[in-house]
C-alpha cells in the first residue's frame, strides 16, 4: 500500500519546482530581455567556372582535365558549372558526376557546339565529338539563349558561341551563361563580350520577372581595372576574375561571398573559378 501521507509533501515540492521554474521566463518576458529567433541566413549560388582545354587539338590538352574536374564536382558540389572548350560527351560526363554528388536532385545540362567556318557545321574535338562549350546545374533548366556570336575572326576557322540556361536555385530562378570569346582579335573579343552582355544577357534581364544573371566565362579580357571589359560589363554587375581571363559576372550587382581559384593540377591552362554568391 503507498505511503498517502508523503503524497501532500510530493505535491508541494512539485508545485514548488514549478514556480521557480517559470518565475525566471515570465519575468524575462516581463523585461522584455527574451531574445528573438535569429534570423535565417539568405541561401547562396555557386557557380565554377571552368576551361578544360579538352579539344585534343590544342597544346594545353593532357587527357586528364576532366577527371579533375569530376574531383572539384564532388567536392564543391556547386549549383551550376560553366564549361569551356569542351566536347559533347565531357558536359555530360559531369552531368552524371554532379548528380551523383548530390542524391535525388534533378541535375540537368546542356552543350553548345562552337561551328567550323570552312564546313558550317559544329567544330569537331580531335576524337570526332562535337566541341564547344556547356552548363550543368544541379537543378532542372531549360536552354534560354544559345547561338553564334554574329562577330568573328575571319582568320580564325573555330567560330565562338554562347549558352544560356534557365535554372533553379535555393536562392530562386538564375540565368547561367557561358561563352568562350575570340582571343586572335582584341577588337572581335570586344565586339563579341559586347553581344554577350549587351544583347543576350540585357534581353535575360529584360524578361517580366527575370532573376539573376550570371555569367561564368573565358572572357579573353583582362582584369577587373581592364577598360575593356569595365566597357563590356553592365553597370552595377559583380565581376570575379582568376588571372584575367577567366571571369564570373553576375548582373544585377549581388553579395559575393566568397571568389576563390582552384587548381587544377596542370591538366589544363587554366584553374577553375568558384563564386558563392547571395543573389
Amino acid at each position: 500500500m503507498p505511503d498517502l501521507r508523503s503524497a501532500p509533501v510530493r505535491s508541494r515540492r512539485w508545485r514548488a519546482a514549478v514556480v521557480a521554474g517559470v518565475l525566471p521566463v515570465l519575468a524575462a518576458c516581463a523585461s522584455g530581455a527574451a531574445r528573438e529567433p535569429a534570423p535565417l541566413e539568405p541561401p547562396t549560388v555557386t557557380v565554377i567556372q571552368m576551361n578544360l582545354c579538352n579539344s585534343g587539338i590544342a597544346g594545353c590538352w593532357t587527357g586528364q582535365a576532366v577527371a579533375a574536374a569530376a574531383e572539384v564536382l564532388r567536392r564543391e558540389v556547386p549549383d551550376a558549372v560553366t564549361l569551356n572548350e569542351v566536347c559533347r560527351a565531357d558536359v555530360a560526363e559531369l552531368e552524371r558526376v554532379l548528380a551523383g554528388s548530390t542524391p535525388g536532385a534533378a541535375s540537368s545540362s546542356s552543350f553548345q557546339p562552337a561551328r567550323d567556318r570552312d564546313t558550317g557545321s559544329p567544330y569537331r574535338c580531335a576524337n570526332g565529338d562535337e566541341y564547344g562549350i556547356g552548363v550543368v546545374s544541379r537543378a532542372p533548366s531549360t536552354v534560354a539563349s544559345a547561338g553564334i556570336h554574329p562577330v568573328q575572326d575571319p582568320r580564325d576557322p573555330e567560330e565562338r558561341a554562347w549558352l544560356c540556361l534557365d535554372t533553379a536555385t535555393a536562392g530562386g530562378p538564375v540565368g547561367v551563361c557561358t561563352s568562350h570569346l575570340a582571343y586572335t582579335d582584341r577588337a572581335v573579343t570586344r565586339a563579341q563580350c559586347a553581344h554577350l552582355f549587351g544583347i543576350v544577357v540585357a534581353g535575360l534581364r529584360a524578361r517580366d520577372d527575370a532573376g539573376p544573371v550570371v555569367v561564368g566565362a573565358d572572357l579573353n579580357l583582362g582584369s577587373a581595372g581592364d577598360p575593356d571589359l569595365a566597357a563590356c560589363v553592365p553597370e552595377g554587375s559583380v565581376p570575379a576574375a582568376d588571372d584575367g581571363v577567366q571571369h564570373v559576372v553576375v548582373t544585377p550587382a549581388a553579395s559575393a561571398a566568397d571568389a576563390r581559384v582552384i587548381d587544377l593540377r596542370r591538366t589544363t591552362d587554366h584553374p577553375a573559378l568558384l563564386v558563392v554568391l547571395r543573389p
